[in-house]
């Protein structure tokens, strides 16, 4: 065989390969919401080392820990695979809310509102068992909770998104904010700045609410998550009562993590993910990771399940639309998505 044949048989080989992946890549990826029929809510999706994680808040009433996690090596099918964190003794606490798992030179942190307290806890698997640092992140606030710890895909640096109580703005509530994260990553650093306040009445968690010794019309948004793409942050965040069908996705946008944020057009509600037109419940707390494919992003949510017994989990395409991002097609049920 002489050069010329064998290169000739290495190209037809090659096209057929590259061929052979473009049909790979027309398939749907075919996935049925929920995910998992167990409690599941407020879920955070690590992606490692080619498979995907999803911790949650809920607890195993036989055990006492805390947060279970799903796990998949395909995208579709989400196998769980227990809790991983065990109850401290010191300080004894009773709620346990919204983890969220990063890794960092072979270190897994998990971050975590206790009694609503922002706290760090570390493992050397991400599936744990997680070990609580000792450490409150925001001492100095009797309310801090939903920490998302964002690593610019650019410059590497790290940011800690969290929610906090505002009473010094026009509607009284739940807000959220960022500061940087210490290279630690069980401290924070340098200023504080707002990302999002409430703006608007679908925003109001309830009327007439008693907190801090006033009486408001209390307000939330929730659940940061921060995605750059094409220069731009987003992030994502849930408003108004999570246990109302007006409970849904919105977002905010800036040139930079640390700000100047704006609202991305959400006066009338829930602009990313909300329950009208489909058959979910009040969806939102949201995470954002990539598909397979390696760049269609999918939200990952949770919502009440038809009985509003339990918060499932569920995920969809998002959409990257003239007037920001937009949840493709959500509701319950089988999905087939190119």
């Amino acid at each position: 065989m002489n050069k010329r044949t064998f290169a000739s048989i290495g190209l037809m080989g090659l096209a057929a390969a590259l061929s052979g992946c473009q049909l790979m890549k027309q398939e749907p990826l075919v996935y049925s919401n929920p995910l998992w029929d167990g409690y599941l809510a407020d879920p955070a999706v690590l992606q490692y080392d080619g498979e995907w994680y999803a911790y949650g808040t809920g607890k195993n009433e036989a055990t006492g820990y805390h947060f279970p996690v799903l796990h998949s090596t395909d995208f579709v099918h989400w196998v769980p695979e227990g809790y991983i964190m065990p109850p401290l003794d010191n300080p004894a606490m009773t709620e346990y809310w919204a983890p969220e798992v990063v890794e960092k030179d072979g270190t897994f942190y998990l971050y975590y509102a206790g009694d609503l307290k922002m706290r760090v806890a570390k493992s050397n698997s991400p599936l744990g068992p997680f070990e609580d640092c000792g450490e409150l992140l925001f001492p100095q606030w009797e309310f801090s909770i939903d920490a998302h710890p964002f690593k610019d895909p650019d410059s590497g640096e790290r940011y800690l998104f969290f929610a906090r109580d505002f009473l010094d703005v026009d509607r009284v509530g739940t807000g959220i904010s960022v500061v940087k994260l210490g290279d630690d990553m069980i401290s924070v650093t340098g200023p504080i700045e707002t990302v999002a306040t409430a703006i608007d009445d679908w925003q109001i968690y309830e009327r007439n609410r008693s907190m801090y010794g006033g009486v408001y019309d209390w307000h939330t948004v929730e659940g940061p998550w921060v995605v750059k793409k094409d220069g731009l942050y987003y992030c994502f965040w849930s408003g108004s009562n999570w246990q109302s069908p007006d409970y849904g996705v919105g977002f905010s946008v800036a040139e930079t993590p640390m700000g100047p944020w704006r609202d991305g057009g959400n006066k009338a509600g829930a602009s990313v993910l909300n329950g009208k037109d489909n058959n979910l419940i009040g969806p939102g707390h949201c995470s954002v990771t990539l598909a397979p494919d390696g760049k269609t992003h999918f939200m990952v949510y949770h919502s009440w399940n038809p009985e509003h017994t339990r918060r499932v989990m569920c995920m969809d395409p998002i959409e990257w639309t003239g007037k920001g991002p937009k949840v493709k097609n959500p509701a319950f049920g089988v999905k087939a998505e190119k």
